[in-house]
């Protein structure tokens, strides 16, 4: 399999994902603009795991971007990746239907810890197939927020039995935290390419 087809074939299925957890937005059955209070909640989760799966989708596409190859490792891990990504529209909806109770909220941070796990085995088996002075090595760098983010999850998942409110505040700190698209590899990437072109010119 081409890494062309193993980026389509996970956008493919990212996409039926946040289609599955907009299906959670339930259309209220009267015009009064009160009727959507009941659905706050729901729809707070749902912009929580958009982003989450915005974040994923972003720095997958530029992961497989630098990738060269893929082996059978790298589509297994990138199908473990994808299962915990698949429990997103259960764990949204459940957290969102029951007003961020602490057990949904817990399970919510499982799930968001384990996709960040198999995040990074599919970054690091993409990395081993690469020589040591690949630009997606020099990209990746000490990788801290990669490394910050289970913590934080973790973090969070303890903290749910003090307080949910400070679990979800975590959860929102990390999505912001990613935001905005991780540029490490798209900037290494153009840089290079940049150099590349002022030799050809010179």
């Amino acid at each position: 399999m081409t890494k062309n087809r193993l980026e389509a074939f996970s956008d493919g299925v990212l996409a039926i994902i946040i289609t599955i957890m907009v299906l959670e937005l339930k259309v209220p059955h009267t015009p009064d603009i009160n009727a959507l209070q009941p659905l706050i909640p729901v729809l707070l989760s749902y912009v929580l795991s958009f982003l989450y799966i915005g974040i994923y989708w972003n720095n997958h596409h530029h992961l497989l971007h630098a990738a060269k190859k893929v082996n059978g490792g790298i589509l297994w891990a990138n199908l473990h990746l994808l299962f915990w990504l698949s429990l997103f529209p259960f764990v949204t909806g459940w957290m969102g239907e029951n007003h961020f109770e602490q057990t949904p909220t817990l399970i919510y941070g499982t799930i968001l810890l384990l996709a960040a796990i198999a995040y990074y085995i599919l970054q690091t088996l993409i990395v081993k197939t690469l020589e040591k002075d690949s630009l997606l090595i020099k990209a990746i760098g000490k990788d801290i927020k990669g490394k910050a983010s289970p913590i934080l999850y973790l973090t969070a998942i303890l903290l749910v039995f003090v307080s949910p409110l400070i679990t979800q505040c975590i959860y929102v700190l990390v999505a912001l935290i990613w935001l905005v698209p991780d540029k490490r590899i798209e900037k290494t990437y153009y840089d290079s390419n940049h150099k590349s072109q002022n030799k050809i010119i010179e």
